[in-house]
């Protein structure tokens, strides 16, 4: 009698927390594997020491994505979100955008911007099931390979603003 395969472990349980300065090290590892233009080590520091909202997503203490959103006078602006590539195509990056809208909910934020790289469709269809949809066109927007690529501008309305 064959025996039966084993069963193919569950997924560890996600953590989502705020990003710390030790982290930054992992968090550009990651970045710089996943953009031909990356954002610098002093650009993630900047952000924590401006009081962004910075979080990162573990499995067991593994650094697999992270999240980067400024927020102000009623608006949240989700500057970076990034997965490890291994790790993408999993709802994780999903689970980050998700924390970082419930943040924006807890501030009073009553709608969230972003920009995405056109040729991104992967995330272009990850925020449009989150409920973003598109405002407008920043033309150049993003560094590219061969000059400079349109960014989509994305909104999505968390609450209505009080008159």
């Amino acid at each position: 009698m064959a025996s039966m395969p084993d069963s193919p472990r569950p997924m560890p349980m996600l953590a989502i927390r705020d990003m710390t300065r030790d982290d930054v090290p992992d968090v550009i590892r990651i970045e710089r594997e996943a953009y031909p233009f990356p954002w610098s080590e002093g650009i993630f520091r900047d952000c924590l020491r401006s009081g962004y909202i910075c979080c990162v997503v573990e499995i067991d203490d593994i650094i697999m994505g992270y999240g980067v959103m400024s927020s102000g006078a009623g608006e949240a602006h989700v500057l970076n979100v990034c997965v490890a590539e291994p790790w993408r195509g999993r709802g994780i990056g999903g689970q980050l955008l998700g924390h970082l809208l419930e943040f924006a909910d807890s501030l009073s934020v009553s709608e969230v911007f972003l920009e995405v790289r056109v040729s991104n469709t992967t995330a272009i269809r990850l925020y449009s099931s989150l409920g973003f949809s598109q405002i407008g066109v920043r033309r150049g927007y993003y560094q590219a390979v061969n000059g400079r690529e349109d960014a989509i501008v994305l909104h999505k309305l968390l609450r209505r603003r009080r008159p």
